[in-house]
């Protein structure tokens, strides 16, 4: 087992049980009698997914001293929510690959992954509305408009190398951080927990949010097909300016500043010769070091949970996400 593997299960440990019954949700709970929506919600749900958001609001909720049950329907509520946003991503995206298998629009086209992805958005409001509680309802749809606008607003970044980091932390907030904000949110909200413990466990998810964002870019340049699960270059080959193309705009010579200009607005880039850029101008400790910089005030933003295994877990999770494989 590598490293990374057992931290993962040390993480999910203290909740094990909490999560097979999501998983169980997940599946049973996603029931259609249109067999092509049935096929891909399967597809896309038994795909290998890691429960990031599941995880996240149940052991918070659990740090807080929840006992009950509820927040097993809210994971699975938030966890369809996600895997509605990865089927139209990649339909956007016009990827073929998602967590190294094929995607729900490769495989079937694009019109039933989008329709499929909007009943998987559907059956979340209907768990939503089941709750009967306002503020649940008011964090979900609150957060849905985020990642709605988020996926705009990249559209229309599209191969401007002129996105700065304001511009790109706004970007990956909306699309990655809003949804585990969404988590910490409703984990607090069924605990009972105070305004201001909600908004430090929140500040924790965004934070948490924001670094595997930073690193999943990283990967993007630097990691292997089989461990991100994705080709390597595709944010490039999107035209999409990330993190390490940002920093490396800024910090090379003109020369190479032009070879970054050109394969961003390439159908075709030159993904080697950027990759040579990006290596030589320090981008990657750059943004590794970006990424610490959040998980150590996601960790700051937890002082206010008492010592236990469930408050250790969100630590060593936040701490994850830098230590993936590079």
């Amino acid at each position: 087992m590598s490293q990374v593997a057992a931290a993962v299960q040390r993480i999910i440990a203290p909740i094990s049980e909490d999560l097979l019954a999501v998983d169980r949700e997940v599946i049973d709970d996603l029931q259609s009698d249109i067999p092509l929506i049935k096929k891909i919600s399967d597809y896309i749900v038994t795909a290998g997914g890691k429960r990031m958001r599941p995880i996240v609001l149940m052991l918070i909720a659990r740090a807080l001293g929840y006992q009950g049950k509820e927040h097993i329907f809210l994971a699975t509520m938030i966890e369809y929510v996600h895997t509605a946003s990865l089927l139209h991503d990649d339909v956007v995206d016009e990827s073929d690959l998602r967590r190294g298998k094929p995607t729900a629009g490769f495989k079937w086209g694009n019109a039933p992954a989008i329709l499929t992805g909007d009943f998987m958005y559907s059956r979340a409001f209907q768990l939503m509305v089941r709750t009967q509680n306002l503020r649940i309802c008011e964090i979900v749809a609150g957060a849905v408009n985020r990642v709605s606008e988020g996926e705009v607003i990249q559209l229309l970044n599209i191969h401007d190398t002129t996105l700065d980091e304001a511009r790109y932390f706004d970007v990956i907030e909306r699309k990655t951080g809003v949804l585990f904000e969404a988590a910490a949110r409703m984990a607090s909200v069924v605990a009972g927990a105070s305004k201001e413990v909600e908004d430090k466990m929140a500040e924790y998810a965004l934070c948490l949010g924001r670094a595997f964002q930073i690193i999943d870019d990283v990967l993007d340049y630097t990691g292997t097909k089989v461990n991100i699960g994705k080709n390597l270059g595709t944010d490039l080959r999107e035209g999409k300016m990330t993190m390490p193309l940002i920093y490396a705009l800024r910090h090379c010579s003109e020369e190479d500043a032009k070879i970054i200009r050109t394969a961003v607005s390439s159908n075709d880039p030159d993904l080697e010769s950027v990759t040579r850029v990006i290596l030589a101008s320090g981008a990657i400790d750059a943004c590794i070091e970006a990424g610490k910089k959040e998980v150590s005030r996601g960790i700051d933003a937890l002082n206010c949970l008492p010592t236990s295994a469930f408050k250790n877990s969100l630590i060593e999770l936040l701490s994850l996400t830098v230590e993936r494989d590079r």
